[in-house]
């Protein structure tokens, strides 16, 4: 890794440092004072978690419509990686997490990711079933873009049966970039 790169991910780690030091000094029991800092304490309760879970990446489906059956046939979509995160429920039965994962992006190069998730739970016939809906903001960095850091702030949805999930993103693009639907397992444990 080229000095350059390695001088952005020191920057890109000191602002993150510097933007999540004031999670880590909230404390569970305060009364939020407004948005920010419900926001603040929801991540450092989050943080604080003792709940553990695996990301396995299953697949990367590029949009058949947005790419030619040549490109299709150049990408990977076996992304063969691994990532771990520490998760919550909160008192509204939402998930909450922390988590970084790396996997083999389209081109077969090592994409990282880190991030926070957030997803509104339904148990639309109780028990241990559930669906969700929500977002994940986070860093990710690429080979094509000279793994210089790039924000993603991505949608998410997932299927559960009790400690296992199926969770999926959508990254959206133009006519070949992007467009990519992005599946992995999740194993809480």
């Amino acid at each position: 890794m080229s000095s350059t790169v390695v001088a952005r991910w020191v920057v890109l780690g000191a602002l993150g440092g510097a933007l999540l030091a004031p999670c880590a000094w909230a404390e569970e029991g305060a009364v939020p004072a407004g948005w920010w800092s419900r926001t603040k304490d929801t991540m450092a309760m989050t943080w604080a978690s003792q709940q553990y879970e695996l990301y396995v990446p299953l697949n990367a489906w590029h949009n058949r419509s947005k790419y030619s059956a040549e490109k299709i046939a150049g990408y990977n979509e076996d992304p063969w990686g691994l990532g771990i995160g520490k998760y919550r429920y909160d008192a509204d039965g939402d998930w909450h997490a922390w988590y970084a994962m790396a996997f083999l992006d389209s081109h077969k190069d090592v994409e990282p990711i880190a991030g926070y998730g957030f997803q509104k739970m339904w148990r639309p016939w109780g028990g241990d079933f559930r669906l969700g809906a929500g977002f994940t903001a986070g860093v990710t960095a690429r080979k094509d873009y000279d793994y210089i850091p790039l924000p993603v702030i991505l949608p998410l949805l997932s299927v559960e049966y009790g400690r296992f999930a199926l969770q999926t993103t959508y990254i959206p693009g133009s006519s070949g970039n992007g467009n990519v639907l992005f599946t992995w397992a999740r194993w809480q444990f």
